[in-house]
């Protein structure tokens, strides 16, 4: 049986948002109501399914939970799952998740992905297998490529930095072939010491999109409000969690200390217009208060409400 097909209460704002466009634009002051921002941007929000995966090291392979993956995140109200490369490594990985897609009506929207692609002897093995997951990414729709570019565990040099940059080169073009867009998700490495690495990759591929992860941002010592205004007219995506003043990850986004507020209005200042996940995470051995699927529900609605969406 499927997941309920009624109309949720976002939906319903959706739609009521396209009667109000329709009408706007037969009548003389359309160019002026959509000035004064009486039709807002609404970001699709997803939501990335590491919190389940967090519990299969070393593969991360969350496979056996994808059922309660879609179930909680439906529940929830988000508007896709972000799933993870190793999940469209299985030859049925196809036809298992199109079934979940129709069964709860809840879109793949993306995938995210890691590799070495500083070392250049990994480049036929990584472009191998992202041409796997790419392609069975398209064939369940999925829009977005987040891609991680690897700790090489030490500054990278010129050389690996180039080699960096034609790999992905590369998987963009196979991104843009099968209609998906790849963008350059961070972690920590990607942006300490005065983000060498993303400096390194933007200086020889300046146009790449970003998907920044803002807290891995703030982990690595950069304000995301900061880079928003240095980056934003380039961002198509990013993830969102929230920590506490210790540093801590919360349970759910808008439990910490993270100011959202100046985030929001910082994306509304640089015009951004792509899409978002929520990226629930927890400390090791830390022990949930709440089911897994009330936290995200929490976190859907506080973003959705904090950043207008």
């Amino acid at each position: 049986m499927k997941a309920s097909s009624l109309p949720t209460r976002r939906d319903f704002l959706r739609n009521s948002t396209l009667s109000l466009t329709a009408g706007l634009l037969a009548a003389p002051s359309a160019q002026q109501a959509l000035a004064a921002g009486l039709l807002q941007f609404k970001a699709k929000l997803s939501a990335h399914m590491w919190v389940y995966a967090s519990k299969y090291p070393p593969n991360w392979d969350a496979t056996a939970d994808l059922e309660k993956v879609f179930s909680d995140l439906h529940s929830a109200g988000f508007d896709g799952v972000e799933i993870m490369d190793v999940i469209l490594g299985h030859d049925d990985a196809v036809q298992h998740l199109k079934r979940l897609v129709d069964q709860y009506q809840l879109p793949v929207s993306g995938a995210s992905y890691q590799g070495a692609m500083w070392d250049a002897t990994k480049h036929d093995e990584i472009l191998a297998d992202a041409t796997k997951v790419i392609t069975r990414l398209a064939q369940v729709q999925g829009k977005t490529f987040g891609i991680s570019v690897g700790d090489a565990g030490h500054l990278k040099t010129e050389a690996e930095f180039d080699a960096q940059a034609k790999i992905l080169t590369s998987i963009r073009k196979l991104c843009a072939d099968h209609g998906i867009l790849a963008n350059l998700h961070n972690h920590t490495y990607e942006v300490r010491d005065d983000m060498h690495d993303l400096k390194g990759t933007l200086a020889r591929i300046p146009d790449f999109k970003l998907g920044p992860d803002l807290n891995w941002l703030i982990r690595g010592g950069v304000d995301p409000v900061s880079f928003i205004k240095t980056y934003g007219h380039q961002m198509v995506y990013m993830h969102i969690r929230d920590q506490y003043k210790d540093g801590t990850w919360t349970e759910y986004v808008g439990q910490g200390v993270t100011d959202f507020a100046a985030i929001g209005a910082a994306l509304r200042s640089a015009n951004f217009r792509g899409r978002a996940a929520v990226e629930l995470a927890f400390e090791r051995g830390f022990v949930p208060t709440n089911p897994l699927a009330d936290d995200w529900k929490r976190s859907h609605d506080y973003v959705i409400k904090t950043f207008g969406w």
